[in-house]
């Protein structure tokens, strides 16, 4: 793609419609960034999100913060109490559980996968505060605790 310019990422393709006619589309390729970058100039999880508009690049930091936060919150859930007698829902909850931690975790590694500064810096952020709201014990009352007691429902992620 060496000496291409501007020009020549822009092209016109020709469809056949149903009426034996021919149908002409402008399509627009961007290029995909293999390296770290900064701006908002950025494609995050679907084609053409969010746009140009500075407003929904920052929407788009949120939403990537939310969702990292969101797989530590539910890393470190307790919603299945210990010596429940309900083995089945336990394991269906768990499992629900699971799914969804894993979903939320593959979406922040699309995002990372925009290499954009600002999407890598906002997951981080996410994971990191998720962490210390909910895994670190920073903000737990001293209590009595029972040795070897589960602090979550889930087994750590593995990546």
């Amino acid at each position: 793609m060496e000496g291409m310019n501007d020009d020549h990422m822009h092209g016109m393709v020709m469809h056949n419609t149903s009426d034996g006619g021919m149908n002409m589309t402008k399509h627009h390729k961007m290029m995909m960034h293999m390296t770290f970058f900064w701006g908002s100039d950025a494609e995050i999880l679907f084609s053409g999100w969010p746009g140009t508009r500075t407003s929904m690049y920052v929407l788009a930091l949120i939403v990537v913060f939310l969702l990292a936060f969101m797989v530590e919150g539910i890393s470190h859930s307790r919603l299945v109490k210990p010596g429940s007698t309900h083995h089945v829902t336990a394991g269906l909850v768990q499992t629900l559980l699971h799914a969804l931690r894993v979903g939320l975790a593959y979406l922040v590694m699309l995002a990372i996968m925009s290499f954009n500064g600002g999407v890598f810096l906002a997951a981080v952020a996410g994971h990191s505060l998720g962490f210390l709201l909910f895994g670190s014990h920073v903000f737990n009352k001293p209590s009595a605790t029972v040795p070897n007691a589960k602090t979550s429902d889930l087994p750590p992620m593995s990546c």
